[in-house]
């Protein structure tokens, strides 16, 4: 899916992981305009990547139990860069919190994410 509509991750931090994704044909609604199952595929991309950064992935891995959006302003062309922050990170769940923004700075989406951290059998 990553490849497929062009998300690219940019940074990670001691507390975050960065990643941008076009507006363009791939990820645009009928009116042109981001669509926002584009904007949860980018959320939900952080928050799985992040989420299996804090594991040993040798014992664990992470899976999304719960996923939510708001969807704040539209976005019609170039870039909108989504930010992963941890809420919580236990040993069986995770929530974490991503923000999606435009060129300008600009909240686009805010979404929340809840992993579940298995054991590998």
């Amino acid at each position: 899916m990553t490849d497929h509509i062009g998300i690219e991750f940019t940074e990670i931090g001691e507390d975050y992981v960065k990643a941008t994704m076009p507006v363009d044909s791939r990820t645009v609604q009928p009116l042109r305009m981001l669509h926002g199952g584009a904007s949860v595929v980018l959320a939900e991309t952080l928050g799985s990547v992040a989420a299996t950064m804090t594991v040993n992935p040798n014992e664990q891995y992470c899976v999304g139990l719960d996923i939510n959006a708001n969807h704040i302003k539209a976005v019609k062309k170039g870039k909108v860069e989504g930010i992963a922050r941890p809420l919580h990170i236990g040993k069986k769940t995770q929530v974490w919190e991503i923000k999606i923004t435009n060129k300008e700075d600009q909240l686009v989406c805010i979404s929340r994410i809840t992993m579940a951290v298995l054991d590998k059998k």
